[in-house]
């Protein structure tokens, strides 16, 4: 065969991989943080459906079912409470609650906390030491301590009052974040391109910097959502966040049942109790933190370009 003849191999042009692939794909390499997805997506998602779940709402009451522990045969998989409520209803509602709460407060957070941090960052100068020392004056004080004293001044809690506490308190977290990437990102080569071929400066922070900054966004509000559903669960296991009377959460049906212990006296805290009536609601809120974090833990890794084989 003569060297005419040979046919030389076509070469296919390839199209490059975003950094949104190729963050995918690293996402896509750790099984346990996907199956970790999966499971908070899908309780966030029955908590979200339970006005459909289960109709009949979260108040509704069975006085020939009282005290039944988790059965399939009466259909109360995680049992009832003393006055015959069935808490796996009760349970889809405080997920329902606690995710209305900490999604809501972690994105208030999120687009206050980006826009002064960015700010911040990309101005400098007496902007950006105002907004440091605001920031250090919120985070001075512990989550716990400040939610709690918020509580007391406000009175009883609803929840857009705990998402406005939460948020208020939690963009300083996120602002810290972003400024810090922010201060980075503008030093680079391409902003100053930009800048020399006419851009605004809200151009460049908008269109160049910002999405360079979006994997330390999503990271930080990932990592805020598991935080605010912590910081909720412990005030309201202290009695001082949303009452039952307004709506059930994870978190007071599990203090619930310490008040209702130490609050009544001793004949009815043994006959009125059962393990299932907090352990349940706890064992989802468990689950909740845990996948959230593992979640947050694999976005980090694979929106981070150091990550590397992650």
């Amino acid at each position: 065969m003569s060297a005419a003849s040979t046919v030389e191999p076509l070469a296919f042009a390839t199209r490059p991989r975003g950094l949104g692939v190729v963050a995918l794909a690293r996402f896509a390499r750790r099984p346990l943080a996907l199956v970790a997805l999966v499971v908070v997506v899908g309780v966030f998602a029955a908590g979200g459906l339970a006005s459909v779940l289960a109709p009949s709402g979260w108040t509704a009451i069975d006085l020939t079912q009282t005290h039944i522990g988790p059965t399939f045969a009466h259909g109360h998989i995680f049992g009832t409470d003393w006055v015959g409520r069935d808490m796996l209803v009760r349970t889809l509602y405080g997920v329902r609650t606690t995710e209305e709460v900490a999604l809501a407060s972690a994105l208030l957070a999120a687009v206050v906390g980006v826009v002064v941090g960015a700010l911040a960052g990309y101005v400098g100068g007496w902007v950006d030491a105002v907004v440091m020392r605001i920031a250090d004056l919120v985070t001075a004080y512990p989550a716990v301590v400040l939610t709690l004293g918020a509580l007391v001044y406000v009175g009883e809690a609803y929840p857009h009052v705990l998402i406005l506490i939460f948020g208020g308190y939690m963009w300083a977290v996120i602002a810290r974040v972003v400024r810090a990437d922010v201060a980075t990102l503008r030093a680079h080569d391409y902003v100053d391109a930009a800048r020399a071929l006419g851009a605004s400066d809200l151009r460049i922070l908008v269109r160049h910097v910002l999405p360079n900054a979006g994997g330390t966004i999503v990271v930080a509000a990932t990592a805020l959502v598991g935080q605010i559903v912590l910081i909720d669960a412990t005030v309201e296991f202290f009695g001082y966040g949303l009452p039952q009377a307004i709506a059930p959460s994870l978190a007071n049906l599990v203090a619930d049942v310490v008040k209702f212990k130490f609050g009544l006296s001793n004949d009815i805290a043994t006959t009125g109790l059962g393990w299932w009536t907090w352990f349940f609601p706890g064992l989802v809120l468990v689950v909740i933190l845990v996948c959230l974090n593992l979640v947050g833990d694999a976005l980090d890794a694979a929106l981070n370009p150091g990550a590397g084989s992650a």
